[in-house]
């Protein structure tokens, strides 16, 4: 666990188990609750386009990411820190093996997503010579019309953008510190912490029927988006855990939301997909552990039961 040069030995903060899990508790249902307060509690007529909607929902989660920030500060004595970036780092924010932290992530994530690029690369190779009316163009072109119209879609704003850095800010930075603090084992974090992060996506249960699906028909997407929040949610506090830095998950969620479920196979790949998504797979998990050891991530380990040695810090 990384300990900063010149820190002292100070005795862990007395942080009830009970109390940690209800702070985890309450930032989850207001990371959600707070979404559905501008028309609720202030009123504000409902949004007249699809932007604005977003947009309001932007402001919404930064203000509950925020809020999440303060209250994790004050309940783990963050404020007695004259050094900012010890207080920082008590999130995972740090400026140190910042590359480390963006790169091995994304190659040992990428891993999973072999089947995947092998079969868009499959479509990119057979697409790139015409646009969608026939006219040719080059795959540069392509691409550069694909990232302009991209920044202009809010959809991309919110899934690559906002939901990765306020998720995994309240949902990781903020509660598993607290949980570590609270007297929680590592792994029981790793495998109950995505509890919260699944149901704090239980709303779009309320919002798919509100859009005229059935609710047998509802209950089966959110069971499997529910699913997948569970899984992914495993794998980004074990990042968050071994690396110690907040933008390991980041840019794996980032990654996730972007690639979305793993490419098993493809009828066009003649079964080219299959092989690397086994092969990427094996690799996986075999790298998991070497790949995340804190010794890449961190200058110095010691033995707080904290990843980012905030027990023995001043």
């Amino acid at each position: 666990m990384a300990t900063p040069a010149g820190s002292h030995p100070a005795s862990p903060p007395a942080i009830p188990g009970k109390a940690a899990v209800a702070a985890c508790a309450s930032m989850a249902v207001s990371y959600v609750a707070i979404l559905y307060a501008p028309t609720l509690l202030l009123r504000l007529p409902p949004a007249t386009s699809l932007r604005a909607f977003f947009h309001r929902r932007f402001v919404c989660a930064a203000v509950s990411s925020a809020a999440s920030v303060l209250a994790t500060a004050a309940l783990l004595g963050v404020w007695s820190f004259s050094d900012s970036s010890k207080a920082l780092a008590v999130f995972g924010i740090r400026s140190d093996h910042l590359l480390e932290a963006v790169v091995i992530p994304l190659l040992l994530t990428s891993l999973v997503y072999a089947g995947s690029f092998v079969a868009r690369l499959w479509v990119m190779s057979s697409s790139c010579d015409t646009d969608d009316d026939g006219v040719g163009v080059s795959c540069t072109e392509k691409l550069a019309r694909w990232m302009q119209t991209s920044l202009q879609d809010v959809m991309v704003w919110r899934n690559y953008v906002v939901a990765p850095f306020t998720e995994e800010l309240v949902f990781r930075a903020c509660m598993i510190p607290l949980l570590l603090c609270g007297g929680f084992k590592m792994y029981n974090i790793i495998f109950l912490s995505p509890i919260f992060f699944s149901l704090a996506h239980l709303n779009h249960l309320f919002e798919l029927h509100q859009q005229g699906c059935n609710f047998m028909r509802s209950l089966l997407i959110v069971g499997v988006q529910l699913g997948y929040t569970v899984i992914f949610g495993w794998y980004a506090a074990f990042l968050f855990i071994r690396t110690g830095n907040l933008v390991s998950p980041i840019v794996v969620h980032i990654l996730c939301n972007m690639m979305g479920l793993p490419a098993f196979s493809s009828p066009r790949t003649r079964g080219m997909t299959s092989l690397a998504f086994l092969a990427g797979s094996i690799s996986f998990f075999c790298l998991l552990f070497p790949a995340t050891s804190p010794n890449l991530y961190n200058a110095r380990l010691d033995g707080c039961s904290c990843w980012h040695g905030y027990c023995r810090w001043n």
